[in-house]
Formats: C-alpha cells, sequence, structure tokens
C-alpha cells in the first residue's frame, strides 16, 4: 500500500452495466421468493453516493436509482424521516442541507428518475413535535401523501406486545400496489426497517403474503474482512462506531465467510424472531442473508479499488481530525482511523496532495511571509496525476489559487499570462472590504473567483478557454494545509473537488467568513 502515487491508474474499476444487471436480478428473484410482493430497506445513499464514487473508480454515484429504474413498473417507493431530525433542524454535512430539505430534494430526484414516490412516513412522531407537524402539513398541501408512525413499546425485545395492536398495529398501514416497496430515507436512523416492520405485520393481519430484504452496498459481504473496502467503510462510519465482523450465524449456517457488521449481527436473533413471526416463516438464517448486493461481481479491476480505498481511509482520518478540531466530532473517531491506517501501514503523505500543499508554503512559512503573515497552501491533483498548488496571497485564497492554476494547465496557458483584469479583482475585494466589511478576508473565494472568471471571459477568449476545463476538476483530489472557510469548502463542493484539511485554523481570528 505503499507509494499509491507512482501506479498506473484505472479510471474504470468498476462495471455500472453489469451491476444493474445483476442487482436487478437478484431483487426481482427475491421478490418472488416471497410471491412476488417485497419490502426492499435500502440503505446508504440511493442517489450521489459519493462514498461508492471515491473507493470504486468508475461507479456511477447514481447507479442504484438507474438500477431502480430499470424495475420502473415494479417499483414504489416510501421515503422515511425521523421525526425528530425535522423538530431539531438535523444538518447533513455532505450535502450542506437540512433534512427537511433533503426530503423535498428526495422526492424531486426520484420523480425525475421516474419512479413512484408513494408516500412520506414520518417516524416517532409525537404531537408535541411542532415544527415535525408543520412540515407534514407542508407535504401535505404539496400533494403527498404522509402517514405518522409513534415510537413503538416494547421495541426491540418484547416481541408479543410489537406485533399487536397496541404495537405496530398503532401505525397506520399504508396501501401499496407494485410488487417491490422500497423504503429510502434522506439519512441514517429515519425507521426504515421498523417501517417495513410494520407493513409486514398489517399485510399478515389482512392475509397479504409479503417478504423483507436489505439492499445496502457496504460492507461488501463477499469481499474479504481486510479488503480496503472493507477498511473504509469502517472508516467512515467511526462516529456510530460501526466495525466489520465475519458474520457468525452465517459461518455456523452455511460453514462460508461472510461480512457484515457489528450492529446487524447483534440485532440478528431478535430480528430474526419478528421477520419469521411477521412474514410467517423462518426465511434468514444469518443477517448476510437478508442482503442483496452484487457490488463485489461488478469489480473489474481490484488494484485500482484497493487503491482509491486507500485513499478515501485518509480522507476520512483528515476529515475527522479536522472536525474534532472544530468541535464537530470527538477525538475517539480520528483515533479509531488513526488506528486502521497503522494496521495497514498507510500513511496520510501516501495522499500526493497532502506533501504537494505542505511543500507549496514551506518557505514562505519558513520565512514569515504570506498574505497578512499568513501562509496557507493547497494542491490539486488533476485526472493523469499532474499536482498543481496554490497559495494566499492579497488577491486569491490558497484554494482559488489552486483551481486558478489548474485551469491553466488544462487550458494550455502559460502561467505568467493572467486571465483576471485587475480592475475586476479590485472591484470585488473593494466592495467585500468596504461595503460588506468582511476587513479580515477580502481576498476572493473559490465562488468568487469563478463568478469574476466569467464576467473577464465576456472579452479574453483564454479566460473562456479555461473556463471551459471547470468540468475535468470534478472527482478531483484537493488538500488545503489548513481548515477552510464554509465559503470555500461551498465553493469546492459544487465543483465536485474531494477536499482534506491539515486541523489548523488558517488565523487566530474567532469569526472568518
Amino acid at each position: 500500500m505503499k507509494n499509491m502515487d507512482t501506479l498506473p491508474l484505472f479510471p474504470h474499476a468498476f462495471d455500472n452495466q453489469a451491476y444493474i444487471d445483476l442487482q436487478s436480478r437478484a431483487i426481482m428473484e427475491r421478490a418472488a421468493r416471497f410471491g412476488g410482493k417485497l419490502y426492499l430497506e435500502v440503505g446508504g445513499k440511493l442517489m450521489q453516493d459519493l462514498h461508492a464514487a471515491r473507493i470504486l473508480p468508475g461507479f456511477d454515484p447514481d447507479v442504484k436509482i438507474r438500477m431502480l429504474q430499470h424495475l420502473t413498473e415494479q417499483i414504489e417507493i416510501i421515503v422515511c424521516v425521523y421525526a425528530g431530525d425535522i423538530e431539531y433542524r438535523r444538518y447533513r454535512t455532505d450535502f450542506g442541507t437540512t433534512y427537511d430539505s433533503e426530503v423535498l430534494r428526495t422526492i424531486d430526484e426520484v420523480r425525475k428518475w421516474g419512479l413512484f414516490v408513494r408516500a412520506v412516513v414520518m417516524t416517532r412522531f409525537d404531537d408535541a413535535m411542532k415544527a415535525a407537524a408543520a412540515f407534514a402539513a407542508k407535504l401535505e398541501r404539496l400533494g403527498i401523501t404522509v402517514v405518522r408512525h409513534g415510537s413503538t413499546v416494547g421495541y426491540p425485545d418484547d416481541v408479543d406486545r410489537i406485533l399487536s395492536p397496541e404495537g405496530y398495529g398503532l401505525n397506520p398501514f399504508i396501501e401499496t400496489e407494485r410488487p417491490i416497496v422500497c423504503v429510502i430515507a434522506p439519512g441514517p436512523s429515519s425507521g426504515k426497517l421498523a417501517t417495513c416492520l410494520t407493513q409486514l405485520y398489517h399485510g399478515t393481519q389482512r392475509g397479504i403474503r409479503a417478504g423483507y430484504a436489505k439492499y445496502e452496498t457496504f460492507p461488501v459481504w463477499d469481499l474479504p474482512l481486510t479488503h480496503p473496502v472493507n477498511v473504509a467503510y469502517e472508516a467512515a462510519t467511526a462516529d456510530i462506531a460501526d466495525y466489520n465482523q465475519i458474520d457468525p450465524f452465517h459461518l455456523e449456517a452455511y460453514g462460508k465467510t461472510a461480512i457484515n457488521y457489528n450492529r446487524d449481527t447483534k440485532a440478528f436473533p431478535i430480528l430474526r424472531t419478528l421477520l419469521s413471526r411477521v412474514m410467517e416463516q423462518d426465511a434468514y438464517k444469518s443477517p448476510t442473508d437478508m442482503g442483496v448486493n452484487m457490488v463485489a461481481s461488478a469489480i473489474v479491476a481490484d488494484d485500482a479499488v484497493r487503491r482509491a480505498a486507500c485513499q478515501e481511509i485518509i480522507r476520512r482520518y483528515f476529515q475527522s481530525d479536522s472536525a474534532f478540531v472544530m468541535g464537530r466530532a470527538a477525538a475517539e473517531v480520528s483515533e479509531r482511523i488513526r488506528n486502521l491506517m497503522r494496521n495497514f501501514d498507510i500513511k496520510e503523505t501516501d495522499r500526493p496532495t497532502v506533501q504537494a500543499a505542505r511543500d507549496a508554503i514551506s518557505g514562505d512559512a519558513a520565512n514569515g511571509k504570506g498574505f497578512q503573515g499568513i501562509c496557507c497552501g493547497a494542491a490539486i491533483e488533476l485526472k493523469d496525476g499532474t499536482l498543481i498548488t496554490g497559495r494566499n496571497s492579497s488577491t486569491l485564497r490558497a484554494a482559488s489559487s489552486a483551481i486558478l492554476n489548474a485551469l491553466k494547465h488544462l487550458a494550455g496557458i502559460p502561467d505568467w499570462i493572467h486571465l483576471l483584469p485587475e480592475n475586476i479583482v479590485q472591484c470585488v475585494t473593494a466592495m467585500k472590504s468596504q461595503n460588506l466589511r468582511l476587513t479580515t478576508s477580502y481576498n476572493l473565494n473559490v465562488e468568487e473567483l469563478l463568478i469574476a472568471l466569467a464576467i473577464a471571459a465576456l472579452h479574453n477568449n483564454g479566460t473562456k478557454r479555461a473556463l471551459d476545463c471547470l468540468p475535468s476538476l470534478k472527482d478531483c483530489d484537493m488538500h488545503m494545509t489548513h481548515i477552510t472557510t464554509d465559503s470555500d469548502e461551498a465553493g469546492l463542493r459544487r465543483l465536485g473537488i474531494r477536499l482534506t484539511t491539515d486541523p489548523l485554523y488558517p488565523t487566530k481570528e474567532l469569526f472568518v467568513q
């Protein structure tokens, strides 16, 4: 796992079409096993699965919903959201949105793919939740069916009470028509499993035969426990203390090694009891049995996948370290990922942009130079492996500088040619420092740089040529020597750049925009 930056690149290590074919076939076979009706709990991200795209080069972030689109006539969608996430304005850092916005965005996206949304279930709903109730009313005004499920007393241990009129019986039943009901959510802990079990319970009361299955991507059950793809999943879930393990139930039942994670194996005995009661058969002998996951069969270049997964582990390490400094994560999260890196001999500098960003300012830092005495560097790795660096100045922030230099390189424009007229830069910085009173941070952030370039491109063909190269920055890695500002992070996210930062603030100022 050393010297990963010197190895050849494999831009396509995953066969999306093979995955669509294999996964859709497996889902239909599972539905047929239960008489043609299946509640399919979709774990992880149904759309824009950027984690999967980072560790499986060539993986289409929307391939899972493309696969469901392959089964359009057989599928309908139930969207679950935990009412408390709405009530307390829970925030999704990966998209920069709250959960109520994510529910609306999810419905819009699912509909764009031609799939039918049957209802939204607000789980663990309480009448005292005023914000959640207001959101439910908003959905109903928009013509969306909303079903409110309360907390189930005795869950998960008191099976008799759970499977009774005082348990799941209190939750309304959602009438569905199509053979496969996909239960999705904007994030984890949204109550998808409880919703599936509620539907199965009511179906049993009505004489409707149906089954349950899980559609999760990670961990990959038929890759080794120590495969970097599975280790990267551990790094990604270090904040909730998930860890992978050999599925003991699968090993006992079939004599075969399969990989699952601790929460599933711990919960399986009680879940097996619940499922066997509501499905009226003992359908599953292990938590791995419940899953439908054909990821491993679509990997076509294992070496490339291993290297990409190691890069993701490093990325998660930097992310957790910076989150700790910002007060958004516990120290234990970084320590868990650091231990994974030690166990697999992965170093932070195995990410090529890390040392390049530090080298970009090493001389200035030693001499006390830099804009306002602050030295901040950035490095971006292009898809051909070329490393482009930048550092902060009176006109550009480090990330903006690196992006500008990268666009010049991609467009074949010499470094000494200026793409931004001085008068445009002066107008923007003057507006920020004088009118908006942003006196601590008036050099151009990423979004401001792009707007300035768009204006300059009206009169400069070279600038227009550079802007035309923007799509080439999508999915490129960037590292910065300091924690970036929210404004820069938002711009980089929109460009699709995969950012990591050293866990240091760029200044001693308490508030920087």
